[in-house]
């Protein structure tokens, strides 16, 4: 190998991410200091006054990344309006995703009640796809052996970490995939419980009462 680095070899990450620090990071630093960035790995964010100075600095970009032997992503690398109450011109792209957030405008209530647009984060589509993924990968439903603290133990960090992150934002976005992660349970109910192995709903009332009466038994209840 005479360039670059091996896929998923283990210096990798760490190559990549100084020489983008240097190919971007201190560019930008240097060259637009009065442009705002966040950058986690290789995708990024540049916030921008106008249209116009994004289009500029985006051929900017092009040419620093030519000039490092580097490309942007053709289809990725977009110019979003962040449109909000305060910003109500047209544009065609409106939305974006980072770091498992969906930037997009959004229905919000200031401390006055009143409601207006706002701009914000909230977890991506598929970030929530993601962590449905991994309660279906969990397979719940078939340990049966263990006990409803045994699965709390094991599942709590998880869940813990996904509401401590993705729940920081517009926390009502998580609630399909907790509803998912209760069905889940609701399935190793009816497997644990030979009696209720054919009637969801009971299986549904009793993991209710023992929510009402252990709530903090799944960080999530």
């Amino acid at each position: 190998r005479t360039k670059g680095t091996p896929q998923g070899g283990v210096s990798s990450p760490v190559l990549a991410n100084l020489f983008l620090h240097y190919t971007f990071d201190v560019w930008m630093a240097r060259n637009h200091p009065g442009n705002p960035f966040a950058r986690y790995a290789d995708d990024g964010v540049v916030h921008c006054r106008s249209k116009l100075e994004a289009q500029q600095l985006q051929r900017s970009l092009t040419e620093r990344f030519e000039v490092c032997k580097l490309e942007l992503h053709p289809t990725k690398t977009r110019i979003v309006y962040c449109k909000d109450d305060d910003r109500r011109g047209k544009a065609l792209e409106t939305t974006f995703d980072f770091l498992g957030y969906t930037f997009r405008p959004r229905r919000s209530k200031n401390r006055n009640g009143k409601f207006f647009i706002n701009f914000t984060p909230a977890v991506s589509n598929k970030a929530k796809k993601a962590m449905r993924q991994r309660i279906h990968d969990w397979r719940i439903h078939l340990k049966p052996g263990l006990t409803l603290e045994d699965l709390a133990r094991r599942l709590n960090p998880v869940i813990r970490g996904w509401i401590n992150y993705y729940g920081r934002f517009y926390k009502s976005e998580m609630y399909s995939v907790l509803v998912h992660l209760n069905r889940a349970l609701i399935r190793w109910v009816q497997r644990k419980y030979k009696k209720l192995a054919r009637h969801k709903r009971r299986a549904t009332y009793w993991l209710g009462r023992i929510a009402k009466r252990e709530p903090q038994l799944f960080v999530h209840w």
